[in-house]
C-alpha cells in the first residue's frame, strides 16, 4: 500500500502532480487545508503502508510519525523546504530537503525529474511567492511574457485555494483539485478549457479580493505592517495570498495578516519576511506555541487575542 502525503497548497499539489505525471502510481492520498500539516500521523494510524511519499510538510512537525513509519520498515521519500529538525538516519528514508529561502518543494521535484514538467514547477514557485526565482526559470525556458503572467496567476489561484480553517472553506478540496489537475500535463491546457479549475478559482479569487480593497493596517511602522481580518470564510481564503501581495507591494517591510478564528479567542496568523531580507519568519512564529514555517513565510495556527500586541511587538522588533 502506497501513500502520497502532500500539503494542500500550490507547492504541495504541484510537487505531487509532477511526480505522478512522470511516475504514475496507485496511492491513497492524504492532504488537507494548507495549515493541516501533521499529516504523516494519518498514515501511521492507517497501519497498512509499505511505501510513502511526503511532500511540502515540515519534517520537524511530523518527526514522531515519520520515525514510527521508518521503524516499521516503510520506505519513505520525503521532499520539503520547511524546518526539518533532526533528519533521521535510516536506510528506509530518502530525504530531499532544502531550507533555502528561494527553494520550494516543486522546484526540488523539478530538479529531481530533470525538468520534465518545468512549466508546472514555475507555476508552483509563483504560488509560493518566489517571484524572482520563478521569473528567472521561466525566462530560461523561453516562456513568453504573457504566458509568464498566466503561470503567475495560476500558481496564485491554486495557492489561494488551500487557505481555510476547514475543507468547507475552500472552493475545491485539495485532493479533488490534485485529481482534476492530473488531466493537464501542461498548465497552459487549463487556459483553453472553460470548465477547468482555473476559471472556477479565478472567479472566487476576484470575489474575495473585493473585500480587502479598503482595509487599513492595525499596526504600521518602518519595519512591519499588520492587518486584521474578520472571522469570515472569504477572509480565511484570502489571508495567505493577501500576505504575499503586501510583501510584493512593500518589499522592505515584514507583514502579518491576523484572521480571527471561529472561537473568537484567537487568530490564525500569516507572516511574510521582507522580500529584501527573506529570513526570520519561522523564528518569529516559532516563539509562539502553535507557530512554525520557513524562513520567508511562516504562520501561527492559534495566537490568543490577548497576545496580539506581544506578537506585533515581536515582529517589529525582529526586523527593526
Amino acid at each position: 500500500m502506497h501513500y502520497d502525503v502532500f500539503n494542500g497548497d500550490a507547492d504541495g499539489i504541484i510537487a505531487l502532480l509532477q511526480l505522478r505525471l512522470a511516475e504514475p502510481k496507485p496511492a491513497t492520498l492524504v492532504t488537507g487545508v494548507k495549515r493541516d500539516i501533521k499529516l504523516v500521523d494519518k498514515v501511521v494510524v492507517a497501519g497498512d503502508a509499505t511505501t510513502a511519499t511526503v511532500l511540502d510538510i515540515s519534517m520537524e512537525k511530523n518527526s514522531a510519525a515519520l520515525q514510527s513509519l521508518l521503524a516499521s520498515g516503510v520506505e519513505v521519500f520525503y521532499c520539503d523546504h520547511h524546518r526539518a529538525g533532526d533528519i533521521p538516519e535510516s536506510e528506509h528514508l530518502t530525504a530531499l530537503i532544502d531550507l533555502d529561502a528561494e527553494a520550494c518543494t516543486s522546484l526540488l521535484i523539478n530538479q529531481h525529474l530533470k525538468g520534465q514538467y518545468v512549466n508546472w514547477a514555475i507555476a508552483a514557485a509563483f504560488g509560493d511567492n518566489l517571484i524572482a526565482t520563478a521569473t528567472k526559470l521561466a525566462h530560461e525556458q523561453g516562456v513568453a511574457d504573457a504566458d509568464i503572467e498566466y503561470l503567475k496567476e495560476l500558481g496564485t489561484l491554486i495557492n489561494y485555494n488551500g487557505y481555510g480553517a476547514t475543507i468547507e472553506d475552500l472552493h475545491i478540496a485539495p485532493q479533488d483539485l490534485y485529481e482534476q489537475l492530473l488531466a493537464y500535463p501542461d498548465p497552459f491546457m487549463l487556459r483553453d478549457n472553460p470548465d477547468s479549475p482555473y476559471f472556477l478559482l479565478k472567479k472566487g479569487y476576484e470575489a474575495d479580493s473585493a473585500h480587502i480593497a479598503a482595509l487599513k493596517p492595525v499596526a504600521d511602522t518602518d519595519s512591519s505592517q499588520v492587518f486584521e481580518l474578520p472571522c469570515e470564510a472569504w477572509a480565511r481564503r484570502i489571508s495567505g495570498v493577501f500576505g504575499n501581495q503586501l510583501a510584493n507591494d512593500a518589499p522592505a517591510k515584514a507583514h502579518a495578516v491576523l484572521t480571527l478564528n471561529q472561537s473568537g479567542d484567537d487568530y490564525t496568523v500569516s507572516v511574510r519576511a521582507p522580500l529584501e531580507n527573506r529570513t526570520g519568519a519561522d523564528e518569529v512564529c516559532s516563539q509562539f506555541p502553535t507557530g512554525g514555517g520557513r524562513k520567508a513565510a511562516a504562520g501561527i495556527n492559534a495566537l490568543p487575542v490577548d497576545d496580539k500586541q506581544s506578537f506585533t511587538d515581536t515582529l517589529d522588533r525582529f526586523y527593526n
